[in-house]
């Protein structure tokens, strides 16, 4: 007697993935650049303990989708980060994901070639071999940390982490985040609660336990020690929550939890209510709070690219205009380096007494 199948009846078929073993085989981190590396992360552990009295800037791209266009971009960050290293530690923006609402393009590593043949095994090995390039270029990597197997493809390349606003109350991404191996970012939900960032760093403080993925690819259990460098990102909700008075609220509510108030500022998503050429006055407005004392804003993020704005992606990929979002509007190459270097200036003499201050403590 047969019985009907019970398992498996919405899936059309499974096809195999390498394994991260294999990938960084195929893409190994050279001994330099996993240096490089640790320092950045490092470095902005020493900015969250207040030991480095810089800003870490958290900028570049909304999304990789040209590996060219981005190692143009990476190339001409490197020059401005050397320009203006006594104020800021910048950090580019590398995202290969990007969660959808409803339905879209779901980033690099799911869909390289933009035409919903979802190459991800091609995705993940070039989106290593970009990571790794920028390594070796001497430019910090930030990404948003969505599928839990992608840090053991990708997690010795990269620096500092977000979790995004759609998943920072996800309990699954809350335990990935304490086992990861650099400072974590939660954003504050989409709706403004910023509760569910705090809940969401105090659980990732603490050790887990759950199902994972080994080197070789294989299921695992996975039990963490916690990561004691998690801490919120303010990005908006249904109005922005940047300026002083919401700054202010954020501080009081970590203080209340026993956390410390390290707030990074997203100057980009509601904070600019999706209008990029508003990313400047966010900015300029966190860089005048630091002025007027502020002490608890330690980053701040851009959404930066070549060309401002975006772009819808056509069928003929050669009609992409180069250097162009084709996610969220961003800023200028241009405003953003103009940005940095006149806010860099403002800045100085602030973070130098700090650092003074610190120093005779």
């Amino acid at each position: 007697m047969s019985f009907p199948s019970t398992e498996n009846l919405n899936v059309a078929s499974f096809e195999a993935m390498p394994s991260p073993r294999e990938l960084h085989e195929r893409a190994p981190l050279s001994d330099a650049a996993a240096g490089f590396v640790a320092a950045a992360r490092s470095t902005l552990c020493r900015v969250l303990d207040r030991a480095d009295p810089r800003l870490m800037v958290i900028v570049g791209p909304c999304s990789i989708h040209d590996p060219a266009a981005g190692l143009d971009y990476a190339k001409r960050l490197r020059d401005l980060a050397a320009e203006v290293q006594d104020t800021f530690y910048v950090v580019m923006r590398v995202y290969f994901e990007k969660p959808r609402t409803v339905t879209g393009w779901k980033g690099f590593i799911n869909d390289p070639h933009m035409d919903d043949s979802f190459h991800i095994e091609e995705g993940m090995e070039r989106a290593r071999r970009f990571l790794v390039d920028l390594a070796a270029m001497g430019v910090p990597a930030a990404t948003e940390a969505l599928d839990p197997a992608a840090p053991q493809y990708l997690g010795d390349l990269i620096a500092w982490y977000a979790i995004g606003a759609r998943t920072s109350e996800s309990q699954t991404h809350r335990e990935m985040a304490s086992g990861l191996s650099a400072p974590v970012g939660f954003k504050n939900a989409t709706d403004g609660n910023i509760g569910v960032a705090i809940n969401a760093i105090r659980s990732a403080r603490e050790p887990h336990t759950f199902l994972g993925i080994t080197a070789d690819g294989t299921q695992a259990i996975v039990r963490t020690r916690g990561n004691r460098y998690g801490h919120i990102v303010l990005r908006g909700g249904q109005s922005p929550n940047y300026d002083t008075a919401q700054v202010s609220l954020t501080e009081q509510e970590l203080a209340q939890a026993g956390l410390k108030p390290n707030l990074v500022i997203d100057c980009a998503h509601a904070n600019s209510l999706k209008k990029p050429e508003l990313q400047p006055l966010v900015f300029r407005d966190c860089v005048h709070q630091i002025i007027e004392g502020n002490s608890s804003i330690v980053g701040l993020m851009l959404e930066s690219n070549l060309v401002a704005g975006n772009q819808p992606i056509p069928e003929d990929k050669s009609r992409l205009i180069y250097g162009c979002s084709v996610t969220d509007p961003c800023i200028s190459w241009d405003t953003t380096a103009r940005l940095l270097r006149e806010s860099a200036a403002l800045l100085a003499p602030v973070l130098r007494a700090r650092a003074a201050g610190a120093a005779e403590r």
